[in-house]
């Protein structure tokens, strides 16, 4: 987990990116909030994960490590771990990139005030609208193009929001 300068005392927001094995979608989300975050001068610590363990302890996939390093965002030092019901506690919101993970991390909370941590990641830049950041995995340099630059708008919209609710 890493936190981002801070320029006041005060507890750090936390969050965390999800996607199904964190190593495509939920790390470049982790390092381009990382990058927005300093930009913005935020007070926060980042970190994510994924809801299946298929990858544990692997760095991100070589494609998203390169897509991210084109696009000066440095992920080649992340390593995947599983979601757990603990970071529910850890975090004050967990951002999901689709919708089944985003039902996977609901079906894990035990209280409404868990729940309530849990939304997809584009939700604050596109309310209602459901927008999913899809899997690149079995795609092209251009859907893990498309991811980055999703994550990216998205990540800036959360920045926004939370030096306005500072």
């Amino acid at each position: 987990m890493l936190s981002t300068k801070a320029s006041n005392k005060l507890k750090p927001t936390k969050i965390l990116m999800v996607c199904l094995g964190n190593i495509c979608r939920s790390p470049v989300a982790e390092g381009v909030m990382r990058q927005v975050a300093h930009q913005y001068d935020l007070n926060v610590e980042i970190d994510s994960a994924g809801t299946a363990g298929y990858h544990i302890g692997e760095h991100p996939d070589p494609r998203s490590v390169r897509n991210a390093a084109k696009n000066k965002v440095d992920i080649s030092q992340l390593r995947a771990r599983k979601f757990s019901t603990e970071d529910f506690d850890r975090f004050d919101y967990i951002f999901a990139m689709d919708a089944n993970n985003n039902e996977n991390i609901l079906n894990l909370a035990v209280s409404p005030v868990h729940a309530a941590k849990v939304r997809l990641l584009t939700d604050i830049k596109f309310p209602g609208e459901g927008i999913e950041v899809p899997d690149p995995y079995y795609g092209t340099e251009r859907d893990f193009q498309s991811v980055f630059e999703l994550c990216t708008a998205a990540c800036e919209a959360i920045a926004i929001h939370l030096k306005q609710h500072a």
